[in-house]
C-alpha cells in the first residue's frame, strides 16, 4: 500500500522532514505542488471537490484543473483524481470521465451509494479506481459504510483473479485492512504533526510501515443445521 500525505504541511521544515514520501496535492489548496515535486517519491493530484463539496462552494470550472494537472503530469509517477461530482448521479459523473483530456494519467472515482456494477465496469476500463465515501456512507467503519464496502469486495474479488488497483480516498485509517487497498490518502500529518507526541516523520514511518492483506476474503455464511 501507497500513503499519500496531504498538503499544504507546514512550516515548511515539516515538509522537508517528509522529503522521499508519497504527497497528495489538492486542486483546492495548491500551495506546495511544486515543492512536492522536488522531493516526492510520487505525488497524487486531488480534484478538490471533497473540499468544495464541504464548504458548500459552487462548481468551479473543470478546465482551470485540466491545465493544473496538464503541468505536473509531465512527472510520470504522478496522477491524478478525474473530476467527480458529490450527490451526483452515475451520468454525470461518466460525462465528466469522457471529458478528462489526460487518459490513464487520471482515475475515475466510483461513490459508495452508486451501483457495485459500475465500480466494476471502471476497473474494466481503468487501471486505477478511487472510492469515495458520500452522505450515507460518510463515517468510514459505521455498519453501514462497512456492510456496503464488504459487498464491493465481494463483488470485485469475484471478478478479478489479481487485486485491482483500488485507491480509498481519506482512507488512511485501513491501512491494516482488511479491504486491499493500493494506495489511501489522508491529512493526518498536516493536521497532527504539531502535538507534542508527533513529528512529521515519526507520523509518517507509523503510517508507511503498515500494510493490509493482498487479497479480499469472502466469508461465507454459516447456515445452522434443520435437524
Amino acid at each position: 500500500m501507497i500513503h499519500y500525505h496531504g498538503t499544504p504541511i507546514t512550516p515548511m521544515g515539516a515538509l522537508y522532514e517528509l522529503a522521499g514520501r508519497h504527497f497528495c496535492v489538492s486542486h483546492y489548496r495548491p500551495d506546495q505542488v511544486a515543492r512536492v515535486h522536488e522531493q516526492a517519491q510520487s505525488v497524487m493530484l486531488d480534484n478538490g471537490a471533497f473540499s468544495h463539496f464541504r464548504k458548500d462552494q459552487p462548481k468551479f470550472e473543470w478546465s482551470d484543473y485540466y491545465a493544473w494537472c496538464d503541468t505536473w503530469l509531465d512527472y510520470p509517477t504522478t496522477w491524478a483524481v478525474i473530476p467527480d461530482v458529490i450527490k451526483a448521479g452515475s451520468q454525470e459523473q461518466d460525462a465528466l470521465i469522457r471529458d478528462w483530456p489526460h487518459g490513464h494519467r487520471g482515475a475515475p472515482v466510483w461513490h459508495m451509494d452508486e451501483p457495485i456494477d459500475r465500480m466494476l465496469r471502471l476497473l474494466d476500463e481503468w487501471p486505477r479506481v478511487c472510492i469515495g465515501s458520500t452522505e450515507e456512507y460518510w463515517r468510514i467503519k459505521s455498519p453501514a459504510w462497512s456492510r456496503q464496502m464488504d459487498a464491493t469486495w465481494d463483488a470485485i474479488s469475484a471478478r478479478h483473479q489479481k487485486t485491482p488497483w483500488v485507491h480509498m480516498l481519506r482512507g488512511m485509517q485501513l491501512s491494516s485492512g482488511p479491504y486491499p487497498f493500493a494506495s489511501v490518502d489522508s491529512t493526518d500529518i498536516a493536521q497532527n504533526h504539531n502535538r507534542a507526541q508527533n513529528t512529521p516523520r515519526k507520523m509518517a514511518d507509523r503510517w508507511d510501515a503498515i500494510q493490509p492483506p493482498p487479497r479480499w476474503i469472502v466469508e461465507v455464511e454459516q447456515l445452522d443445521m434443520i435437524a
